[in-house]
């Protein structure tokens, strides 16, 4: 039988949040490398999550593969058919779930990869009712492969994991410390929003999560929060309700 989950607030053991769906960018386990996978990054975002787990957070995690292949740029590019990058894109994030898999099993997490595209020799199919059990059992799962169609990124596929497991947020990590109306790291002048809808977010054309992801959630009154990665302890401080990052919400 499945546990709902709906509901949060502090007074649930000091904890604003129990079922999350962690959005990590393939750029995010690279660190300061042009490409590939960074151990100690990765081994730095593992603990992170291991602190959160050892807590009774149940977490799920879908990473993108864009720290070793971006199927949109090679077909602006023409050098690959959009479709055949896209399915080489799935297959990256593969690669990084398993990492990530290895990186929180040495921290004594038991982890599960689970994948739209069938790969039984490495992971489990997606199945929606395993994937609550898992997280039910205590297990982490890291979903992979995307939607497991073309022409759909990660953070649409993080919002629907996220409606399929019955999260009660999607946490977006990102190099910066939220949401600006303009890019920090181009205008120094750029302003920092605490809390935004998914409306304005759409109309405004700001770069949370794209239009397609930002919609679902929207339909599905799935809050976003919006933080820094780099600064250690914030996952921790997001599912304690503390102010971090920016929330987008109705």
């Amino acid at each position: 039988m499945e546990t709902d989950t709906a509901g949060s607030g502090p007074e649930r053991g000091g904890l604003r949040w129990r079922r999350i769906l962690l959005k990590l960018s393939g750029e995010a386990l690279m660190g300061s490398r042009e490409f590939g996978i960074d151990p100690d990054v990765v081994d730095t975002v593992a603990a992170e999550v291991a602190e959160v787990h050892a807590l009774g957070v149940q977490v799920g995690i879908v990473i993108g593969g864009g720290n070793i292949f971006r199927g949109v740029a090679a077909a602006a590019r023409g050098t690959v058919d959009r479709v055949t990058g896209d399915q080489m894109g799935m297959l990256a994030t593969v690669i990084n779930s398993l990492a990530f898999q290895d990186a929180l099993e040495k921290h004594g997490v038991p982890t599960r990869v689970l994948s739209a595209i069938e790969m039984n020799k490495v992971a489990e199919p997606f199945i929606r009712r395993r994937a609550i059990r898992h997280l039910e059992k205590g297990r982490v799962i890291v979903v992979a492969a995307g939607t497991g169609n073309p022409y759909f990124t990660t953070d649409t596929a993080a919002a629907l994991r996220a409606m399929e497991i019955r999260a009660e947020v999607v946490l977006k990590a990102t190099k910066v410390d939220g949401i600006y109306d303009r890019d920090p790291e181009k205008d120094p002048a750029a302003r920092k929003i605490d809390e935004i809808t998914y409306r304005e977010v759409l109309e405004r054309r700001l770069a949370v999560m794209d239009a397609t992801a930002i919609s679902l959630c929207m339909d599905n009154h799935l809050p976003i929060i919006v933080f820094n990665l780099r600064k250690r302890g914030n996952i921790l401080a997001v599912v304690r309700g503390e102010k971090v990052g920016s929330l987008v919400k109705e």
